[in-house]
């Protein structure tokens, strides 16, 4: 004698329908999910690489502007105007100062530390603590073309450009100029 076998019955094939098709929305759903969250992430690579690059201060020569520690910005588009704060390469490190001299401009220092571009005291008023720091340039000196005369906020530690070892900055090294805190939270905004 041959053996029954039960049959599902309708509602009983109907749920187990409904089952298999939430599974393969679901399948869908994460498929398409996981590559939008991939496409956003290159996205935000391409976009932090290509234009807005993320740095970390390392060191004290921009207190009081920047610590250390500080995560940062760098807008690699914006026209780089005489205050700016960039970012640029120097022997395979990332340095970040502020630019004083623009291509062409003449720089003299005193010994007391007061910075004169073309003859007219530079206003500062991000310095704390003027000092002439480690400058061995010849003053006054010329900005050559392509290049920009460098600072750090606290110039009595800071090594720049009144100094030979670093110099001019030349406009291919530098990676962009710094407008944004993102790091720590409590001192995020422009800078």
């Amino acid at each position: 004698m041959s053996e029954r076998r039960d049959l599902p019955t309708t509602e009983q094939f109907a749920a187990e329908m409904k089952r298999l098709r939430y599974g393969e929305r679901f399948r869908s759903s994460l498929r398409s999910t996981v590559s939008g969250l991939i496409v956003a992430a290159a996205a935000a690579v391409l976009i932090s690489m290509l234009l807005l690059p993320v740095l970390r201060v390392t060191g004290t020569s921009m207190t009081p502007a920047l610590q250390n520690d500080q995560v940062l910005l760098c807008n690699k588009l914006a026209d780089i105007k005489q205050g700016d704060i960039v970012a640029f390469y120097y022997n395979n490190k990332v340095l970040i100062k502020r630019v004083i001299g623009l291509p062409g401009d003449v720089i003299d220092i005193s010994e007391d530390g007061t910075v004169y571009v073309n003859g007219e005291v530079h206003d500062e008023p991000y310095v704390s603590e003027l000092a002439l720091g480690e400058c061995d340039i010849q003053l006054p000196y010329q900005v050559p073309e392509s290049r920009f005369f460098v600072c750090g906020d606290n110039r009595g530690i800071s090594i720049d450009s009144r100094s030979t070892s670093i110099g001019c900055i030349a406009e291919e090294n530098i990676i962009g100029v710094v407008f944004f805190r993102v790091l720590p939270f409590k001192s995020i905004g422009l800078v």
